[in-house]
């Protein structure tokens, strides 16, 4: 690897402090019963690392360095955007994850879905379940942004008998998924479809609440959210209205250290390079008439579910606009600094700036700022650099879980690892 030039970020050799928190995604597989559990956790992505061997297992070789987009994004047989063309009502977007479901379920490609349905008693607490029914999976409609035990519904698939069964998770969730079903044989007869979600920055369901609390402006009837690509937290009410606030204009106590679980604090796979399909929306232009989502198909089994709904989509080409290094590299270097300072660090209340003049940054940001593949590029550089210094300094014993292409995208950014 290259040496970097010295940057705004100092060594943190003077501040690495061991954390006490075991890191753990809850994924779920550690609660089957139906074998021992000490064989689940030795498949913790914590364990075995992000990507790597496990990326060359299925694709034959693991993600060029040398290539921007597919270091960033993950190796893929195809990337564009799409919509549905008959919008699934309730869905977060147009619904392209429920209707592929749907129609592997309706087809007979698959027996079950692993998915994760709202809590009856709270609507940001995730319940796992494998659903059955064509009733069963579009109640599993809509974002749960916390943490989920989803793969804990594997067990009542194998307790079926189930053959053929399509998981709908988060990296962490396949990560653990694709090692265990290699490294043991419980799973070895069941034939295995992976929809990934890009997925970052979840929290325990009670802490979520505390962070609506200080973002809505009726936390108590927000249905769902989103950090999206015109730089705004989209809230949704029951009622249907949608409230918008500017990233700039979050309060400062969602800057402190500890907000977001620690698992997704040490991740570094955003965009979930091992699924077989991957939906999401971060690399779509915002619109928010047409509601576009991203896909990457990444295997042959991903071609498949996508053929299964591709005559109901709407397809578009990628897009780009803007330049995000700067940005990336100043809210990197700010946010490491904070977190050096760990529990010492100032805590500090109210809005960063008025949510009147948050607006009109972001609509300067909407209109000259990243688009596109460049808006994904700003978060998942962020993100990754942000979680590499994470790791370096709250679990320094466990810097083999990085990925190389994360000292790569340092180097680019002259910070130094």
């Amino acid at each position: 690897m290259s040496s970097v030039s010295n940057s705004a970020v100092s060594s943190p050799s003077d501040v690495h402090r061991t954390s006490k928190e075991t890191l753990c995604s809850s994924c779920g597989l550690c609660s089957i019963k139906e074998w021992p559990s000490k064989e689940s956790i030795q498949s913790c992505v914590f364990k075995t690392g992000w990507l790597g061997a496990q990326e060359a297992r299925i694709f034959g070789r693991e993600r060029s360095l040398e290539s921007f987009e597919e270091m960033r994004f993950g190796i893929s047989k195809s990337r564009f955007t799409a919509r549905l063309k008959q919008p699934i009502p309730d869905s977060q977007w147009t619904g392209i994850i429920t209707q592929i479901c749907l129609k592997a379920f309706q087809s007979g490609l698959v027996e079950g879905v692993v998915t994760l349905h709202h809590s009856e008693e709270d609507i940001f607490i995730a319940e796992p379940v494998l659903a059955q029914t064509a009733e069963d999976i579009l109640a599993a409609r809509g974002n749960k942004p916390v943490l989920a035990s989803t793969l804990s519904s594997l067990e009542h698939a194998y307790r079926l008998g189930m053959k053929r069964v399509l998981v709908v998770g988060a990296a962490c969730h396949v990560h653990v998924l694709r090692d265990f079903q290699r490294r043991f044989p419980y799973l070895n007869s069941m034939d295995i479809f992976v929809i990934g979600i890009p997925c970052t920055d979840n929290v325990k369901p009670k802490r979520l609440r505390w962070i609506l609390e200080r973002i809505s402006s009726s936390h108590t009837t927000v249905r769902h959210y989103e950090f999206m690509q015109d730089f705004n937290v989209h809230l949704k009410h029951e009622n249907g209205r949608l409230e918008k606030v500017p990233y700039f204009s979050l309060p400062q106590e969602l800057s402190q250290n500890g907000i977001f679980a620690p698992s997704c604090m040490s991740c570094f796979d955003y965009v979930n390079s091992l699924a077989d399909i991957t939906v999401g929306y971060l690399g779509a232009p915002f619109n928010k008439k047409d509601m576009r989502q991203w896909i990457m198909i990444r295997t042959e089994k991903g071609q498949e579910l996508y053929n299964l709904i591709s005559d109901e989509l709407d397809t578009f080409a990628e897009t780009r606009s803007g330049n995000a290094k700067d940005a990336v590299k100043m809210n990197t270097e700010r946010t490491i600094e904070q977190m050096k300072l760990g529990d010492k660090a100032p805590v500090k209340t109210g809005r960063r700036i008025p949510i009147w003049a948050g607006k009109i940054i972001t609509a300067m940001m909407s209109r000259f700022g990243p688009k596109g593949l460049e808006f994904a590029r700003y978060s998942i550089d962020f993100h990754l650099m942000r979680n590499y210094y994470y790791v370096k300094l709250n679990y320094p014993n466990q810097l083999h879980i990085v990925p190389k292409h994360v000292y790569k995208v340092l180097e680019e950014y002259e910070i130094a690892p």
